[in-house]
């Protein structure tokens, strides 16, 4: 793949996102910090991005070129293939998200609808005791915890859960795995790295400290995991 193609692979990835609902312009310029209309152009195939603008919208989306390079091996047959089908999953409280092994119907704030290729495709690296519980839910970001990730996550985004992969191991080698953790009597998101027998959580703001917890007595590191962040939905 070379860039021109690596830009048209970035496009139409995030033309299905537009289009699927997941994703508008002016969330991804807030993302990666462009203008609106810089975003609009390069969707639009006005202008291209540098290759650091590529690598930050990236980012931003949680792709890697790996990720992309089917698509780019399909080229024009994507026009045949099928119709990509999409899964339910609730929305729920961060309390039942982390406390409650099966949601009960009384939980579920509403239903949200995601890809459900990206569901099938999600790894899961579990701890025995919780390969019972049901698997993907989402949440709803209030302004506290979304506040030290912006602006990957947003105030009143749709946080998408994978409860089984509670592993403190990279989901992608060399690139930061985000999680939703049961810090502070309460669920937070963040980049998580184990060390030393503390569980370190790191804000993507510098104006948020890090912090190390230790698993409590009797606990492994993946207890204090709810899961890992598959997919976050920002509303407009």
């Amino acid at each position: 793949m070379n860039f021109e193609g690596l830009h048209e692979t970035v496009r139409t990835e995030l033309e299905r996102r537009v289009n699927a609902g997941l994703l508008t312009a002016s969330s991804l310029a807030r993302q990666v910090g462009f203008q609106q209309a810089h975003i609009s152009n390069f969707l639009n195939r006005r202008r291209a991005l540098s290759l650091s603008g590529l690598d930050r919208v990236l980012a931003a989306q949680n792709l890697t070129v790996e990720e992309l390079l089917p698509l780019e091996i399909q080229g024009g047959a994507a026009a045949d293939a099928p119709k990509e089908f999409s899964e339910s999953i609730p929305l729920v409280s961060p309390t039942t998200a982390m406390e409650e092994a099966v949601v009960r119907p009384a939980a579920v704030i509403e239903s949200v609808t995601v890809p459900g290729a990206l569901l099938t495709a999600s790894r899961p690296r579990d701890a025995a005791r919780y390969r019972h519980w049901q698997r993907f839910v989402a949440i709803r970001a209030d302004s506290q915890q979304a506040a030290a990730m912006e602006p990957m996550i947003l105030p009143e985004s749709v946080v998408v859960l994978d409860r089984q992969y509670r592993s403190v191991g990279p989901y992608r080698a060399h690139q930061r795995t985000l999680y939703a953790v049961r810090a502070k009597g309460g669920l937070q998101l963040r980049f998580v790295e184990f060390d030393g027998g503390w569980l370190l959580l790191r804000p993507l703001s510098m104006e948020f400290p890090v912090q190390m917890i230790a698993p409590r007595t009797g606990e492994t590191p993946a207890d204090s995991i709810v899961g890992r962040v598959v997919l976050v939905m920002h509303e407009f």
